[in-house]
């Protein structure tokens, strides 16, 4: 089976609470092996990048008309969408830790993990 076919079956078994984890679980692994390897600052630059990416998805997503989740989840991820942006500029900066935002993630994770169990 070639990569695309699989990456084809894949996405169509794939809830987009799933498809969720599983890109937040990568970005999140790639900014735990950057502190683990001593990264800091701009030297963490591509998997700050594509976090900020991520959450800057998240919270356009949930800003968005016909988004089906509770008002109240919306307003939070946004809320964590902008801190998300603010803080990855004093982590580049070297003025806070990658580790905040590993853990927010983590956290995140956890609950997308427990959705999932549930249904």
């Amino acid at each position: 089976m070639t990569l695309s076919a699989y990456q084809v079956a894949r996405s169509r078994a794939e809830t987009p609470r799933a498809a969720e984890f599983r890109l937040m679980s990568e970005i999140t692994g790639e900014m735990m092996d950057a502190e683990t390897a001593g990264l800091k600052g701009a030297m963490l630059m591509r998997p700050l990048h594509r976090n900020r990416e991520m959450w800057s998805t998240f919270a356009t997503d949930c800003g968005a008309t016909g988004n089906g989740l509770p008002h109240a989840l919306r307003a939070q991820i946004i809320s964590i969408g902008l801190f998300v942006e603010r803080f990855t500029s004093d982590v580049i900066a070297g003025r806070e830790p990658v580790s905040e935002l590993i853990e927010i993630n983590r956290t995140i994770m956890e609950g997308l993990r427990g959705q999932r169990l549930a249904a």
